[in-house]
């Protein structure tokens, strides 16, 4: 993290508390401001990625007005700078109106310092994975047009779109449904040499078996009943360009080995035909099954799981990228909002927390859809929950230090689980814990312990 990325601004007009959060969060370059005039100057000046507010600011310290104010044009001259708010203990009210008017996160007076610290921390991991995001994007648009995501799962995945992209790699695409598989093809396809030949997809599992070869081999005139002309299947339409395979773990094992052939040979026979003809084309696989259990079950074949997957690529189901979750729901509001004329359109503070509290088990396609019906159902510019029709899974406005630190813990060790690659010596390390305790922690949070753990 660059020295600039690191200066964090507290907005506190307490004397005595600038002087402790300067000296329990001396990590960063701490700047100070008493008010909204001077805070607004120098966050011009420094351009902190993250700001610490108070919610009473002079002259209305003993109110809010000013705090929200303040809220409000900081976002609107720096709209990427994480705002942590400081509300009076148990002010939840408070508390759940400033995530909805746009702050990152709030913590509570008395200030527990350890529990400040973590979402300080977090806030600027997460401004920085976001910076990386944009920069990502804004080198390969609009290859990744469509896709927002500044997880670490989701960023790696950018990487390898980019690196694999401009080759003629077999890319084999992993991940549940409504993950956005077909987003990712696409991208493949746009960043690719082949980018102005056709992109062509099929859902292996959407067509009956008997139908699958004609559609993927194309048929001759009089190939089988109703077979009126000659007619190109899939695989040849693509010549020249890309072929999305979509959910070819569920292709019949049958057709899997004429598959296999057009792998090694390159060639293809239309059904009820003999010639051979040469297909050029770039072939993408998708699917949401566990290849490698389906082929101890016997019913995906090995050889062809090989030829598919030169390059994998596992996309995170939504429940994986918490800090997503958000954002994506915004942008489908202002989508769903554009295109049924319903301009203006925001969610309240109790939406945005039943959002994030959902578990979203069909990914993004889920939410999407979700956030789509909740623009057409509402009675006016207000998305509140009842017009989501979800299980909150738990009551949205649950905002204690409790599950904060919790939330916390949980991301903290996912994240050195990955930087670690799963070591949980290392993980132990980074995370300056023993490794009983990093045992314990993860029982209590649900965290599996990798298969090898060094």
């Amino acid at each position: 993290m660059s020295e600039s990325s690191r200066c964090l601004l507290v907005i506190e007009d307490d004397t005595g508390l600038q002087s402790q959060l300067r000296w329990s969060l001396d990590d960063y370059n701490v700047i100070v401001a008493s008010d909204r005039t001077s805070a607004l100057k120098k966050l011009d000046r420094h351009r902190p990625a993250v700001v610490l507010q108070d919610l009473g600011l002079p002259p209305d310290a003993s109110g809010t007005d000013e705090g929200f104010a303040t809220i409000a044009e900081i976002l609107q001259q720096a709209p990427h700078t994480k705002i942590i708010v400081v509300t009076g203990n148990g002010d939840r009210d408070n508390a759940v109106k400033s995530i909805g008017s746009g702050a990152y996160d709030f913590c509570s007076k008395p200030l527990d310092l350890d529990v400040l610290h973590m979402i300080v921390d977090r806030a600027f991991r997460v401004h920085e994975l976001e910076a990386e995001n944009r920069k990502l994007r804004s080198q390969s648009q609009p290859a990744l047009e469509g896709i927002i995501g500044t997880s670490q799962a989701m960023l790696q995945a950018f990487r390898m779109v980019e690196k694999v992209g401009a080759t003629d790699a077999v890319v084999l695409l992993l991940g549940e449904t409504g993950t956005g598989k077909e987003l990712f093809a696409r991208a493949l396809h746009r960043l690719s040499p082949r980018c102005d030949g056709a992109f062509v997809a099929i859902n292996c599992a959407a067509i009956p078996e008997n139908l699958l070869e004609a559609e993927l081999f194309g048929y001759e005139k009089g190939a089988y009943t109703g077979a009126h002309k000659q007619t190109k299947g899939k695989i040849e339409l693509a010549s020249g360009g890309t072929l999305l395979l979509d959910e070819i773990g569920d292709m019949p094992i049958a057709l899997q080995a004429k598959l296999l052939r057009f792998f090694q040979e390159r060639v293809i026979e239309r059904v009820g035909g003999r010639e051979t003809i040469p297909v050029d084309v770039r072939i993408i696989g998708a699917t949401h099954q566990d290849l490698r259990a389906r082929i101890e079950e016997g019913l995906f074949r090995e050889d062809l799981y090989y030829r598919l997957g030169e390059v994998t690529i596992r996309l995170p189901p939504l429940r994986e990228r918490a800090s997503d979750v958000t954002a994506l729901a915004r942008h489908f509001l202002d989508q769903a909002a554009e295109r049924h004329g319903r301009a203006g359109c925001r969610f309240t503070a109790k939406a945005l927390k039943m959002i994030q509290a959902h578990p979203w088990r069909g990914n993004v396609r889920e939410l999407e859809n979700a956030v789509n019906s909740a623009v057409i159902m509402a009675d006016g510019k207000q998305i509140g929950p009842e017009a989501l029709h979800l299980d909150a899974g738990g009551d949205p406005d649950t905002l204690s230090l409790h599950a904060i630190r919790d939330n916390a813990e949980k991301h903290a060790i996912q994240r050195a689980l990955t930087k670690a690659g799963g070591n949980l010596s290392r993980v132990a390390t980074l995370l300056g814990i023993s490794r009983p305790t990093l045992y314990d922690l993860m029982n209590k949070r649900g965290l599996k312990k990798p298969g090898n753990s060094g």
